[in-house]
């Protein structure tokens, strides 16, 4: 576990669950209604799905040395898309088509991303911060800069639904584990790592990096599509200002906390997973303790920094050599001299 990664985001996720705990010690119960699960624990899974799903495909960007700030422009595009279409359509099975629609559109806007990336080379902090800024305005002209509500139980499941576990918190586990089974159980994770470790070595030892690259934005964007129908579908409505706003940096924080470096290459979907949870909880913990939420993103900030300081191998090295006491300095021996005077 240690070498890992996960032993510092973990020892900060009981951390947090402690501390809820004793502000509130209901905090763990679990109830049984109806044949669903209920409390704060399945709250916060079923709240972190979505932040989960867009982390997983930001996972896989950021270990080809990308980096995705579209995935919050895309999520509003995907409500603000399925919304529309039902809100207009007022069938039962609309549903299912603006849905398909959402995940139609958002594919194709992540075969953009990687085009800007993986064939023209612009950066990607730069090639998705163009999503980001117009992919807002795409979402207030889809819905007329109007919050679009709905009324279909079909779409409803998605984001309230319930299997005795919420519904989107299956989504999210079986996307997770999907992605687990392909990228460690198949080459694809090794291609992966290798492209984010050096992709001009891995062109040339045969590996289509272009398109490992293009396929990863895609999955990213679908992701986030996804992300963006369970949030909408659990109100019932869309806001094309709200839906998915900032949801790429818990994402990025997600990742980071679970040890993936920025720097692209080996990555960790288990350090993923408790990241996303680390972030939810983070966010309960503040709304449980009576904290200001409008100081969330301060208590964000400290924990992040402080899981990642824990992280670093010099931080750890300089902390070891303050607490362990400097040796003795040995005493230095007088030089030999010969019994015999000089001749």
């Amino acid at each position: 576990m240690r070498t890992s990664g996960l032993l510092w985001p973990l020892v900060a996720l009981a951390a947090l669950l402690a501390v809820n705990v004793a502000a509130r010690p209901s905090f763990v119960s679990v109830t049984v209604r109806d044949g669903h699960l209920y409390g704060s624990l399945v709250d916060i899974l079923r709240n972190g799905a979505p932040t989960l799903l867009v982390a997983l495909g930001m996972t896989l960007v950021i270990a080809t040395r990308g980096i995705d700030l579209s995935v919050g422009a895309i999520a509003a595009i995907a409500g603000a898309v399925a919304c529309t279409y039902i809100g207009a359509s007022g069938d039962a099975g609309a549903a299912v088509v603006g849905m398909l629609l959402a995940l139609l559109l958002c594919a194709v806007l992540g075969v953009w991303n990687g085009f800007l990336v993986s064939v023209l080379g612009i950066q990607p902090i730069i090639a998705t911060l163009v999503l980001m800024t117009a992919g807002r305005g795409l979402a207030m002209l889809v819905t007329d800069g109007q919050i679009i509500t709905v009324n279909n139980e079909a779409y409803s499941q998605v984001g309230a639904g319930f299997l005795v576990l919420p519904v989107s918190i299956l989504i999210s586990l079986g996307v997770f584990a999907a992605l687990a089974v392909l990228t460690r159980r198949t080459a694809l994770g090794l291609l992966v790592e290798s492209v984010g470790i050096n992709p001009e070595a891995s062109r040339l030892a045969g590996v289509r990096s272009r398109t490992i690259v293009w396929t990863v934005y895609v999955f990213a964007a679908l992701c986030a599509c996804v992300a963006g129908l369970m949030i909408t579908s659990n109100v019932n409505s869309t806001n094309a200002n709200s839906v998915g706003l900032w949801i790429e940096l818990d994402a990025i924080l997600a990742v980071v906390i679970g040890g993936t470096s920025l720097a692209g290459g080996r990555f960790s979907l288990a350090g993923t997973l408790v990241g996303a949870l680390v972030i939810q909880t983070l966010t309960t913990t503040v709304y449980n303790v009576g904290i200001p939420p409008q100081t969330i993103q301060v208590f964000k900030a400290a924990v992040v920094i402080a899981v990642c300081l824990m992280q670093a191998p010099k931080f750890r090295a300089l902390l070891v050599r303050r607490r362990t006491p400097a040796a003795p300095a040995a005493a230095t021996p007088a030089p030999a001299t010969s019994e015999a005077g000089p001749r």
